[in-house]
């Protein structure tokens, strides 16, 4: 059997929504059927009696977070300054200096009732767009007192005293979703929410943006900040894998395109999982859903159901419910 991580990870396992429920209900999964009859959830983790899918950050997230060893709270774990480190922006071990930010470029879709956050993915920014956007707007950070700084078409960075310890809600969390839920009132975002405005005003009858317009592409036309707080020493998470790829449909609301995903991943990574755990090996696996994340690993068995080799029966549909 080949060797794979003894740790799997899956984010946005799970919907809240109507849909996404309709959806869960279509699975077929076999092989998670199996591997949780296997297996117990774990105990010993705190209860969190706010977790629900209004938190600022998404389950996966706070799991991967408190992975890497990191302090923080919800909406206020250091993402940004993470992506900073591996875009070459900083090295893994300076933590010190003003906290960091991540200013993502994006499409606010004005409905007739509400803003809606696009995927950035969507937007297929060049590096060429992106840097004439971010030139644009710089010199206006640059007179408020705010670092911005360039790392990727979808990543820029900002850093500023106010970042400390301010909330903020994740993409994951906003894209798809009303933009009332997600905007902070935060004092510290005042001087921020000007600077949005601003980048609309200057973006926003911009030759670029009228060319991609031309060219039936979404416009750049705000952005949005996440990932705030100090830089801190990263832990790295060895021997686990973290599956991403429920992700862009759960998002999109192509509910068809989650399930088959579902069920690749089912007869992928699971089914592997799945022989390693029946071949007696230590495995562990954590469902992250938009409520709440849940770990489980070998539950203990009495002799006869060890030489039996059994499992109880379980229902992977009705576990990835409750998430």
């Amino acid at each position: 059997m080949p060797h794979a991580p003894n740790h799997l990870l899956i984010a946005h396992a799970s919907a809240a929504s109507a849909a996404g429920l309709a959806a869960l209900n279509v699975l077929r999964l076999p092989n998670l059927d199996a591997l949780l009859g296997r297996l117990a959830p774990k105990t010993d983790a705190a209860p969190r009696p706010d977790d629900d899918e209004y938190t600022l950050s998404a389950p996966h997230e706070r799991v991967l977070a408190e992975a890497h060893g990191w302090h923080g709270a919800d909406g206020r774990w250091p993402w940004a300054a993470a992506s900073a480190a591996d875009d070459g922006l900083r090295t893994e071990t300076d933590t010190s200096g003003d906290p960091w930010g991540l200013i993502t470029p994006v499409h606010w879709h004005v409905g007739s009732d509400q803003i809606a956050l696009v995927d950035p993915a969507a937007l297929a920014l060049t590096e060429a767009e992106s840097r004439t956007l971010f030139d644009l707007l710089k010199p206006s950070f640059d007179a408020e007192g705010w670092s911005l700084q360039w790392g990727a078409p979808l990543r820029w960075y900002v850093r500023h005293p106010a970042l400390a310890e301010l909330p903020a809600a994740s993409l994951d969390r906003a894209i798809g979703r009303n933009l009332d839920l997600w905007l902070s009132d935060a004092p510290q975002t005042r001087k921020l929410r000007r600077l949005q405005v601003e980048a609309q005003m200057l973006w926003h009858e911009h030759d670029l943006n009228e060319a991609r317009e031309a060219d039936r592409q979404l416009t750049v036309n705000s952005f949005w900040l996440s990932g705030c707080g100090p830089a801190q020493a990263r832990r790295p998470i060895v021997d686990t894998t973290v599956e991403m790829r429920l992700r862009a449909p759960l998002l999109a609301n192509e509910w068809a395109e989650w399930v088959a995903a579902w069920h690749a991943l089912d007869a992928g990574p699971i089914a592997t999982l799945r022989q390693h755990a029946e071949a007696g090996e230590p495995v562990t696996l954590t469902l992250c859903g938009e409520r709440v994340a849940q770990t489980w690993t070998p539950r203990a068995q009495g002799w006869f159901s060890r030489l039996l080799g059994r499992s109880r029966s379980v229902s992977a549909v009705a576990v990835l419910q409750s998430l």
